[in-house]
């Protein structure tokens, strides 16, 4: 029988685990789920997990831009990244949780998505061996996991850089 977690747990437990892959294993990947896909970003392009905070819309925009976020007193634009993909709508709350993902990179930019799946290990992943190309430039690699399930591997200063990205306005 598996053990059970309270959510408290389990969110301590990740937080543990990120502060040990911050300071030692820069190789970890931070695994995400945004709709139906499962991405892997590198935990150097990654920043802080939280639960949805309110968001304020933003008029004029495309629908995957969700709006505005204020995190401790800095404003954060809000992508669904499910959405972006011509996926479905990511619901706010429940698992679903914001990444910062632009502050490294000097951009206050979070990206919407479904849950965090966890830190993961690079070396439990293969390339894809129907590796098509991907017309998404931020998709640097596609993966498979022991389990055969399949993984993006995302780029994120690509993201953040790519003109589709930023011009959230519509037109």
């Amino acid at each position: 029988m598996t053990k059970r977690l309270s959510l408290r747990e389990f969110q301590e437990d990740l937080v543990r685990r990120f502060a040990e892959a911050q300071s030692g294993n820069r190789r970890a990947l931070l695994g995400v789920r945004a709709g139906r896909e499962n991405w892997l970003i590198n935990l150097t392009d990654s920043g802080e997990i939280l639960p949805t905070p309110p968001l304020a819309s933003v008029p004029l925009t495309h629908e995957w831009f969700r709006g505005l976020a204020n995190v401790r007193g800095t404003l954060f634009s809000v992508v669904d990244f499910s959405a972006f993909h011509n996926g479905p709508l990511t619901v706010p709350g429940g698992p679903a949780r914001l990444l910062l993902v632009g502050a490294r990179h000097g951009t206050n930019c979070a990206l919407l998505i479904s849950n965090a799946l966890g830190l993961r290990n690079p070396d439990d992943f293969r390339t894809d061996p129907d590796d098509g190309a991907d017309e998404r430039p931020w998709v640097a690699e596609r993966l498979l996991d022991a389990r055969d399930q399949h993984w993006l591997r995302l780029d994120v200063p690509t993201l953040l850089a790519h003109r589709g990205f930023l011009q959230a306005g519509l037109e």
